[in-house]
Formats: structure tokens, sequence, C-alpha cells
């Protein structure tokens, strides 16, 4: 299995903070948003490849991040040639970038580099590989508001995923769809087939509509603390609850 690490995008709502640096590699007590995330995906014994997907204008930045690095995983940072969100080519667009550049045909876990969290990955990827099927996370939320502004699942009693909706006004179940994905390499011609008709190639969430409509996706549920970093105040939230990492 490799790993997708997407980190292309600009962050323009975190600025100045981010003007010259990405999110990613904002800090949280003593390490960066980056550091804690791949310690997570080093826990993944399937993965030794990252391939870490960022813009032109950071690139640099993050290989001097990939120099200092001395985990165990292969780390190599992917330049997609853009230099801003207008002509980014989106989260979906960057992963079929990185796997046209790299060759690959394994399976890929694709997450963001953005989202603080302390619970481990390796359950999802076990869940992966027993049931034989594309899976995504699923993390249980209370607040409705909280929902409007991502993903929203519906799954049915086997936790297959039956339907996901962006940014629903009135969202139809608690589950929202942190960026975690897992797919089987079968899945890659997909994902190229899904950009040729023209689909939307920004949020790795809108590939999942229409990936359900061709092969069965399976849910991996959680109800762990999770804070996506994509405004100041989670910023500010997410400072004072890793303050001690």
């Amino acid at each position: 299995m490799d790993c997708i690490l997407l980190a292309a995008g600009y962050a323009t709502r975190l600025y100045p903070l981010t003007k010259d640096k990405p999110k990613a590699l904002l800090r949280l007590g003593s390490k960066t948003i980056l550091d804690m995330v791949m310690e997570k995906i080093s826990e993944i014994n399937e993965i030794d490849n990252v391939y870490i997907v960022t813009n032109h204008i950071f690139a640099e930045l993050f290989r001097k991040w990939a120099d200092s690095y001395t985990g165990r995983l292969n780390v190599s940072v992917i330049d997609d040639g853009t230099t801003s969100n207008d002509n980014r080519l989106g989260a979906i667009g960057d992963m079929h970038y990185v796997i046209r550049q790299k060759n690959i045909n394994n399976d890929i876990f694709v997450l963001a580099s953005d989202n603080a969290f302390r619970f481990s990955l390796t359950d999802m990827i076990k869940l992966f590989y027993s049931s034989g099927c594309d899976t995504i996370s699923a993390h249980y939320i209370e607040d409705l508001e909280t929902l409007k502004a991502m993903g929203v699942l519906r799954l049915d009693e086997n936790n297959f995923v039956t339907e996901f909706t962006e940014k629903p006004p009135e969202p139809q179940s608690h589950y929202g769809a942190p960026p975690f994905y897992a797919y089987r390499k079968e899945t890659l011609g997909l994902i190229e087939r899904y950009l040729e008709e023209g689909n939307n190639p920004d949020a790795p969430g809108h590939f999942i509509p229409w990936l359900i409509t061709k092969t069965k996706v399976k849910a991996f549920t959680f109800d762990e603390m999770i804070i996506d970093i994509g405004t100041p105040a989670a910023y500010e939230e997410a400072q004072i609850y890793f303050k001690d990492e």
C-alpha cells in the first residue's frame, strides 16, 4: 500500500499564518501538524512509501521538512506545478497526478495533511483488507451545524455507504466524512475515468457519490476527537488540545 498525503492547498482562511507557510507545517505543541500525521501513518505496517503532493509555492518547504525526516517511511514530495487557487488541480486531481507521476499500481491510502487527531488509523486499514472493499471514514457528529460544512454519509445495516452529500443544507445523518480514504488498486482506473467524464476534481469527497454507483464502499466508523484545521478558531482549539504533544 502506498500513501498519498494531500497538501496542495493555500489555506487562505488562515492568512496571515499561512501566507508564507503551508498549513501542515504549523505547530501544535512541539510538533508540526505534519509530524503528527506522519507518526500515525507510520503505525500502518502495510505502508512504506508516502507521497506528499503540494503546490509549487510550498514545495521547497516540504522538501526541507522531508530532508529532516528520520522516521521509517520513504517520503517523496510531489510538486503539482500549481501556483494559486485559480489553477489548482483539486484534491482528486492531485491524487490522480501522483498516481500517474509515480506509476502507482498498489492499493492506496489517501488523507489530508491538515487534520489533528490522536487515534490510530490501523483499524481502518484492517477493515479495508478484511472487507476487500474501498473504505472511507465516518465520524459520528452530534452537531448538525458542523455536519453542514462537510461531507455527510448514510450507511446501511452493514456499514456500506448508500449516500454521500458534500456540505448538505439539511444533513440526513450524523456521520460526517473526515478525509481518510483507502482504495484498492482496481479503483485507480475509476479515479481516472471519473476525471475524464468531467466530474468535480476538487474536494476528495466528491468522488464518493460517483464511486458508490460503481462498487461497494465500506465505512469505518469512529467517534474520537479530530480537528479539521481550516479556520483560525479551529487552529486555536487544536493548539489548546494538543499543547502537550
